[in-house]
């Protein structure tokens, strides 16, 4: 007798742990559906931690948009969140899924950053080298101009020498 007492009270146990706690709406929204939504949703409401003034922007709010988007309402998302939360081993995966996918969006946009980071400096490298190789040639320029300028004057110097001798040379003929 108490083996059958016993037999019951554990397969009265085993039939109440492997019900449904709550019971599958008649609008559930499929899995894959739910982690984008629930993607979206972490999207959104990281943008409007990040900038809020961003999401002031925006006429709607970002439930209001999910619902939009995925053309669903808020008892439909309700319900089946209620649904997939109540069985937490499936409602892990589905937010171990949804983090990878940040992490991949997050690494995509790190390599972008450092990418574009490294363009800005090179940029700027380039432009440093422009800016120093315009000074050098000022410099080569105004040197140029210093060694055209004495060779001028030079010139000039030599050519009134000369002038002033042959006048000198005139002036002794007349005498």
């Amino acid at each position: 007798m108490k083996k059958i007492i016993l037999f019951f009270i554990v397969f009265i146990f085993v039939i109440s742990c492997t019900k449904e706690l709550v019971k599958e709406p008649t609008s559930l929204i499929e899995r894959e559906k739910m982690v984008d939504i629930m993607y979206d949703l972490a999207l959104l409401e990281a943008m409007k931690v990040e900038n809020p003034a961003l999401m002031d922007s925006i006429k709607y709010t970002s439930n209001q948009y999910i619902y939009k988007k995925y053309k669903i309402d808020s008892v439909q998302f309700a319900q089946s969140n209620i649904y997939y939360a109540a069985d937490y081993e499936e409602y892990e995966k589905m937010y171990n899924q949804i983090k990878a996918r940040l992490d991949n969006e997050k690494t995509q946009v790190n390599v972008l950053i450092k990418a574009e980071a490294r363009k800005e400096k090179l940029k700027a490298k380039i432009k440093k080298k422009q800016k120093e190789k315009k000074v050098a040639d000022s410099i080569k320029k105004s040197k140029q101009n210093l060694i055209l300028k004495k060779k001028t004057d030079s010139v000039k110097k030599t050519n009134q020498l000369k002038a002033s001798k042959s006048s000198d040379l005139l002036k002794k003929e007349k005498k």
